[in-house]
């Protein structure tokens, strides 16, 4: 399993907890953690204290230079930069697990990750989907994307990283969707997601698991219009045939 890592809580989470796992069940993995600079605006980052922790797991680290941030940054030509940043990072975490002899990449998305995400696809999207559990790649063969952390409150790895006295390293790009606490001057949309559900849930409490359990709920028939496998699909498609069977 390789693990991508950003620097923040949540990666260093997922590292050491997959690392911890390996003594309590009943088969083995290997585990190496890998890091993808971004280089933005030429800054050096120190990587050597997360080197140093992952070290004390027994974990293989490494950092691979890259040149998404100049790419991004210097030479954008998208509306939506951090689409474009998503896709870079993904397709170099790709070649570097295949290189590496990694048949898994895991990341560390969460509970709240999965319902702020889908909520982002309906209200800037326009469309209804979700982070998945775990997904098989399609430009790599053999290789599968997993998030073990899942069903985790974001809440909870707060307090595992108070807890345990820990610090990391905070983004280096005020623009990223995942800069929910560098008090940058840009509120990015997950961030204001993040606030929205905040405030929807002092009126209720139950709307974060709602919103979570409302993908696993989807009821086709009343739904206008969904996508399968590349196709589209119509109620209006057999809207006709109903009326007629009745009819028979």
């Amino acid at each position: 399993i390789m693990v991508g890592v950003s620097g923040g809580k949540d990666s260093v989470a997922l590292t050491i907890g997959l690392a911890q796992l390996r003594r309590y069940l009943g088969f083995d993995y290997e585990v190496v953690a890998v890091t993808l600079d971004p280089q933005f605006d030429h800054q050096a980052v120190d990587y050597s204290p997360l080197a140093a922790l992952f070290a004390r797991y027994e974990v293989p680290y490494e950092v691979r230079r890259t040149e998404i941030g100049p790419i991004v940054f210097e030479y954008r030509q998208e509306k939506n930069p951090c689409s474009l940043c998503a896709r870079l990072r993904r397709g170099a975490l790709h070649t570097a697990a295949q290189e590496l002899g990694c048949n898994k990449i895991a990341l560390g998305h969460h509970f709240d990750d999965v319902i702020e995400t889908t909520l982002m696809s309906m209200l800037w999207g326009a469309e209804v989907k979700t982070m998945m559990p775990k997904l098989h790649s399609t430009n790599f063969g053999g290789m599968e994307l997993i998030r073990p952390m899942y069903l985790i409150r974001e809440d909870d790895i707060k307090h595992w990283r108070d807890y345990n006295g820990l610090h990391f390293i905070q983004c280096a790009c005020k623009f990223t969707d995942t800069c929910s606490t560098c008090g940058g001057e840009n509120i990015s949309k997950r961030v204001e997601v993040k606030n929205l559900i905040r405030q929807l849930k002092e009126t209720n409490p139950f709307v974060e698991s709602n919103i979570f359990k409302s993908v696993e709920n989807v009821n086709l028939s009343t739904v206008i219009a969904y996508k399968q496998g590349g196709v589209k699909h119509h109620f209006l498609d057999d809207y006709d045939k109903v009326e007629k069977k009745e009819e028979a």
